[in-house]
């Protein structure tokens, strides 16, 4: 069921500035048990909603490990986004017009702090599980290492502690894209959307990986040359199937995010921010991701104290964490 929940007080950033009138929506599923120990906080990626059961097919069910029947499930939607928080379609109260490209730029940080003051606004002094998966992940970790006495369990799915030197060329990549339309900037809604269409088949090339396309995306075999291949159609819809339900604004926002995230600034260095980590934790790889790779996961387990490592088996890169939830909730029903 989604929710709304409006700061009463500025919201200071971490960049500086702040947000007047700050917004937060945000869904939940099944009951609070009394003490508030069923309580799971799941922390979305990029592109996704509050609505865990939306873009997280089979896991809000019953048997999966968001069971409503067991859990209580909270999702908030990160600020600078478009499904109902703040972001850059919202009102300034400034001006009284969209901020469009005036919105403030946002760190990881930010909207882990957003998701704390949300967790107080709901009582949830103690939170059984977080669970971040992508750039939910890089949301999880940072907040866990804010607050580390506030949940009892942790998984981290597909993510990172720092955003590597090869995720921040991705997004500058699909940054290039948007820049390079001639409407970007323009003080509309649907500005730069050529260019976040052209961004978002450029990530999908990261998500699946040569593996997966070659799975799925194969032109039948003829002896005619096709009119389109099914890899080039796949790419222009995807595109402008984002373009229908986002906005280039927003996009470049969480882009700009992401690669602020870093657990350790501050804190003394990445492994002095994961040693604060004192629940049981696991970190869950693909076998074909090639954002953030098996490699990668296994060594965040290796360096957060008592982690537990599993791998997922899947030819569909990154976004095999959408689609195996067989295997996702064989591996996480036990743990949480």
């Amino acid at each position: 069921m989604r929710h709304y929940y409006t700061f009463p007080e500025p919201f200071e950033l971490e960049l500086g500035g702040k947000i007047q009138n700050l917004t937060i929506a945000y869904d939940t599923y099944g009951t609070l048990a009394e003490g508030g120990g069923n309580a799971v906080w799941v922390c979305h990626a990029l592109t996704a909603n509050s609505d865990v059961a939306d873009w997280w097919p089979h896991t809000v069910e019953k048997g999966a490990f968001l069971d409503p029947e067991k859990c209580f499930t909270v999702c908030a939607n990160i600020i600078g986004s478009c499904y109902g928080s703040t972001g850059p379609l919202s009102v300034n109260p400034a001006t009284g017009k969209p901020y469009y490209g005036d919105f403030p730029r946002l760190t990881i940080r930010d909207m882990a702090r957003a998701h704390s003051l949300l967790a107080d606004h709901l009582g949830l002094r103690r939170i059984h599980a977080l669970v971040g998966s992508s750039v939910g992940g890089f949301q999880a970790v940072e907040w866990i290492a804010a607050e580390p006495r506030r949940f009892g369990r942790l998984v981290l799915i597909a993510t990172d502690v720092k955003a590597s030197p090869w995720s921040i060329a991705i997004d500058e990549t699909q940054r290039m894209a948007i820049r390079a339309d001639a409407t970007w900037g323009e003080p509309r809604a649907d500005a730069g959307a050529a260019g976040l269409a052209a961004a978002r088949a450029i990530g999908l090339l990261s998500y699946r990986g040569g593996e997966g396309y070659n799975l799925t995306q194969q032109d039948p075999e003829s002896d005619t040359l096709p009119d389109d291949h099914r890899a080039c159609t796949y790419q222009r819809h995807q595109g402008d199937k984002l373009v229908k339900r986002f906005n280039a604004y927003s996009y470049m926002t969480i882009l700009d995010a992401f690669d602020t995230h870093d657990v350790g600034r501050g804190r003394g260095g990445v492994d002095a921010a994961l040693r604060r980590i004192c629940c049981p934790t696991m970190v869950v790889g693909l076998t074909t991701d090639i954002i953030f790779t098996p490699a990668e996961q296994r060594e965040i387990a290796r360096r957060i104290p008592g982690a537990v490592y599993r791998e997922i088996s899947s030819p569909l890169g990154h976004d095999g964490f959408l689609v195996e939830h067989g295997q996702l909730n064989a591996i996480l029903n036990d743990f949480l």
